[in-house]
């Protein structure tokens, strides 16, 4: 039975992706019943030990059980950094659980654009962001090819508002040979508030993944569909 206001957990490592993702779902699924869990350490010591340990791993799964216990009948994952503890989680719960960018990757695939851009301001998020997308072409895109160009301004993470942001992003992308891309990827949550600044720029759509991975769950959660179905177990 399809719940009218299902439960949908997000787990943040940064507390900037709090707002971002409730404003995407409050946009792209009001239905949800939303609940935030916040692990502020998770990016900084994942960055320390220069990725992921398995102590970090079991960490996210522990917090994952967390939800699942609590009821949660969707998550989502807010950092790119934590992705392929996703695939564990989907063995251990048959519920549907979404990486960070993952719907936003799929949706961009799915679409008509040959040349596709992935703009960031952080180094880690461009190296996460193109192996998810190399990833999925072979499922999502097997018959049509995709030139990925990537973009890194780190000037973007410090500028003073949203306009500088953008500006400094588009000045990386034609740098980087992307000023003919058919549509732009943000690869961080915390560059969506850019996204209308930088498409007014660029001139071509510019996905985020918050918004991205509400309007997967919205159908999963609310159409009946889901993913295929795994053993429940007990996380670690």
């Amino acid at each position: 039975m399809i719940e009218p206001h299902p439960l949908v957990a997000m787990i943040h490592a940064v507390p900037a992706a709090t707002r971002i993702a409730q404003e995407a779902f409050t946009r792209e699924f009001p239905q949800a019943t939303l609940w935030n869990v916040l692990d502020d350490r998770l990016l900084d010591e994942a960055r320390e030990a220069d990725g992921l340990t398995d102590a970090l791993r079991r960490r996210m799964l522990r917090l994952i059980g967390h939800v699942m216990d609590g009821g949660a009948q969707g998550l989502l994952l807010t950092c790119s950094s934590y992705g392929e503890v996703v695939d564990t989680a989907r063995a251990l719960w048959n519920v549907p659980v979404l990486k960070s960018d993952e719907a936003m990757f799929k949706a961009a695939l799915a679409g008509p654009y040959r040349r596709i851009a992935v703009v960031a301001s952080t180094p880690p998020a461009v190296p996460a962001a193109v192996a998810q997308l190399e990833a999925l072409i072979p499922v999502a895109r097997p018959d049509r090819p995709v030139d990925l160009v990537t973009a890194l301004s780190e000037e973007a993470a410090v500028a003073a508002d949203a306009a500088s942001t953008a500006r400094h992003l588009a000045n990386a992308l034609d740098a980087a040979g992307g000023s003919g891309a058919d549509a732009v990827l943000l690869a961080q949550y915390s560059l969506t508030p850019v996204r209308d600044a930088l498409a007014d720029l660029v001139g071509v759509p510019v996905l985020d993944g918050a918004g991205a991975a509400a309007r997967e769950l919205r159908g999963l959660l609310t159409s009946g569909a889901g993913q295929p179905a795994a053993t429940a177990a007990v996380a670690p």
